[in-house]
């Protein structure tokens, strides 16, 4: 991804939420549900349709320091996430 100004929005078919009895952030969706791992949880809790790919990899940078440059890790997981739809760019 190199337009880090791109600002992700979740598709209106998916709402994300932590699950108790999963342990885990989930995907929900008409048709059923995608149970997240740790990582994707994390990203994904950061898209809230106003922060860019920028600020998303700036807020798990300061929330994760010891995790070194996430910036390819987050550009690789919301290129996977916009390949099935869980999100798009307006």
């Amino acid at each position: 991804m190199s337009d880090l100004s791109k600002v992700p929005q979740f598709n209106r078919l998916f709402r994300l939420q932590f699950e108790p009895a999963q342990d885990s952030f989930v995907l929900l969706f008409p048709e059923g549900m995608v149970k997240l791992n740790p990582s994707a949880g994390a990203i994904l809790e950061q898209v809230d349709g106003d922060s860019s790919v920028a600020g998303i990899i700036n807020k798990l940078q300061s929330k994760f320091p010891e995790a070194g440059d996430l910036t390819p890790d987050v550009c690789d997981f919301l290129i996977t996430a916009e390949e099935k739809k869980w999100i798009y760019y307006a």
